[in-house]
């Protein structure tokens, strides 16, 4: 049964989601309202990103105690009536349990800290063309995580706001940036990928008192989504 009520769950978070995030943010706001902060491009970027070379199976997939990778929370239909009562996955049953389970390794293209509501981490940013000259950048959200990081970048500004999709009544908001930094790799940026040092705050009408925040590094390929590795 409880598996049953985090499947609903997670289901009805991910369709939340999606569908706020897609309503709100199609980068317009972004250049609007956010404060333009004015890029630095550097020829290289020397800090440690060592942690593009990290990587996290999808949400969801954990070893179980007979050391099978295995899918717990929103799983793809069908694959309970892959494993026994125990919950190890049938012999006869392997072979098609992981042609419709990702266990992919998923590459980390962003490490970073922030304080914004509903926030635990996230290790994933995507990276599109919007427009011909305009890139923009979302980090993923998961099942802890609520709020994105978006990131427009057009010319030599960026314009980063946060987009919450609360799940607690809180309902979604969108916070914009007052200002911050961002250094940028011109060397990648111009092979299409965005290696960068950020560090951004934003207006938080609730609490003013309470500094709004978001900082890190990113390294990801563009037009590429989260989850992809290179």
């Amino acid at each position: 049964m409880k598996a049953i009520v985090l499947l609903i769950f997670l289901s009805l978070f991910m369709v939340q989601s999606q569908g706020q995030s897609l309503a709100r943010n199609n980068g317009q706001k972004i250049i609007t309202n956010s404060t333009p902060i004015k890029i630095k491009w550097v020829s290289s970027i020397k800090e440690d990103f060592s942690f593009r070379h990290k990587w996290s199976y999808p949400e969801g997939i954990y070893k179980n105690a007979y050391g099978q990778l295995s899918c717990d929370g929103l799983c793809p239909d069908g694959i309970e009536n892959m494993k026994d009562s125990k919950g190890k996955i049938i012999k006869d049953s392997i072979k098609a349990f992981y042609k419709i389970v990702d266990t992919s390794h998923l590459r980390h293209s962003i490490l970073s800290t922030a304080w914004c509501y509903e926030w635990a981490g996230t290790d994933f940013i995507e990276a599109t063309t919007k427009t011909g000259d305009t890139v923009f950048l979302s980090t993923v959200l998961n099942a802890a995580t609520h709020c994105s990081l978006r990131l427009s970048i057009t010319g030599d500004h960026c314009y980063p706001l946060i987009d919450l999709v609360s799940i607690i009544g809180r309902g979604g908001a969108v916070y914009y940036c007052t200002g911050g930094s961002i250094t940028i790799d011109k060397v990648l940026w111009q092979k299409g990928i965005v290696k960068a040092i950020f560090s951004f705050n934003f207006k938080h009408e609730e609490d003013p008192a309470k500094p709004m925040f978001w900082r890190g590094r990113i390294y990801q390929y563009i037009n590429s989504t989260g989850y992809d590795n290179h």
